[in-house]
């Protein structure tokens, strides 16, 4: 059954700034892409630990949900310089994702800025969006590297992103696929979008926040959220 809320027609006109998280929220869940990320993550903890897989385990998922990261955690009790991490845990197998024609097609008529905010690195995000077909889009990657090292859900990560791109939060809309994520945007009064799936930790988070709008298909929400605009904003998309 689908979980999308489609936005009232001209509920979002007074937006002119996009903002995407990158992880099972422009490409979705079911490609796994993730799946191999944590996996190399929890070897790399067990490397630096030198822990069997279960002890790496239970110290990655601590680390992320009081840190944000699990390299966050790493580097605020450990000293562990990001590069050698982000590096590692990147070095994955792209090959399921495929080319996001509807996204695409979304995104080409959604008018206004568009921008990424993840709690990975620029490089991998240029890799996922180019797999995609989707990087000439955005205006901007805001990694975790310009968020010195700040990840979501922090609110310092936010400011940060407000001050670098002089985003106005109250004609901004952000999706992400963490519901706890969207909190502080909520907070400062960003229009928000929980793009869920069925991994739990989508839902962490999502019994604190009052999210604006639901949806398990970015690309059809976009569709339908450019559909509502008012004529004068919408794109001809010829």
């Amino acid at each position: 059954m689908s979980k999308t809320q489609i936005p009232a027609p001209g509920a979002l006109d007074h937006v002119d700034t996009w903002i995407f998280d990158l992880d099972n929220t422009l490409y979705p869940a079911h490609c796994r892409l993730f799946d191999q990320i944590d996996r190399r993550i929890a070897d790399f903890i067990g490397n630096f630990f030198s822990v069997d897989h279960v002890e790496a385990k239970r110290i990655q998922k601590s680390y992320f949900k009081e840190f944000g990261t699990s390299l966050r955690g790493l580097m605020m009790r450990h000293g562990l310089s990001p590069e050698e991490y982000l590096n590692y845990v990147h070095d994955i197998d792209f090959s399921s994702l495929q080319p996001a024609d509807k996204l695409n097609g979304a995104l080409n008529r959604l008018p206004g800025r568009k921008l990424i905010f993840t709690n990975a690195d620029v490089p991998y995000a240029e890799r996922v969006m180019d797999r995609l077909g989707i990087r000439h889009h955005f205006e901007e990657i805001y990694d975790i590297a310009a968020a010195d090292y700040v990840p979501k859900p922090f609110p310092e990560a936010y400011a940060t992103l407000i001050n670098r791109y002089s985003v106005r939060p109250k004609t901004s809309t952000f999706f992400e696929d963490i519901a706890r994520n969207l909190a502080p945007a909520r907070a400062l009064g960003m229009t928000t979008v929980w793009v869920r799936h069925d991994d739990a930790y989508s839902s962490w988070g999502a019994d604190e926040v009052e999210v604006h709008y639901t949806t398990d298909d970015l690309a059809t929400w976009l569709d339908a959220a450019v559909d509502g605009l008012a004529p004068a904003k919408a794109p001809s998309s010829d």
